[in-house]
């Protein structure tokens, strides 16, 4: 299994070709073995995306964020991950919905999928990309 990061979500629906080779390689190679997820939050932030006219809705904002995360696992927000999310080094992001995706890849053990240079830079993930 691996995380994706909500932008790496949105740009295999919507921009394919902006997602990285390697990426792509470890992304298929997840829907085969253990499947893909993301964080829970990932759902509030493709909301934001819809309110903001960054995604043009298929219908109403419920089935617009049905169908992207189709076929994908909804990791939930637990108390270890809220915990871990505070727990990175100064240099991560501090955006709140970066540091709950990253904690769940942490909490989960999986690779997380991100083109983020500063989330890639932090050693206590996994990164693909």
């Amino acid at each position: 299994m691996i995380i994706l990061d909500t932008h790496v979500l949105y740009w295999l629906r919507i921009e394919p070709a902006k997602v990285s080779k390697p990426a792509v390689r470890k992304i298929e190679e997840a829907e085969r073995s253990g499947g893909v997820a993301v964080s829970a939050v990932t759902l509030l932030e493709l909301a934001n995306m819809i309110e903001r006219g960054k995604i043009v809705p298929r219908g109403t904002a419920e089935r617009t964020i049905e169908l992207l995360i189709e076929g994908i696992v909804v990791k939930p927000i637990t108390p270890v991950i809220a915990s871990l999310s505070i727990q990175f080094p100064a240099s991560f992001p501090r955006d709140p919905m970066d540091r709950v995706i990253a904690a769940t890849a942490r909490a989960e053990g999986l690779p997380l999928v991100t083109a983020d240079s500063r989330i890639q830079k932090c050693t206590l993930l996994q990164v693909v990309w």
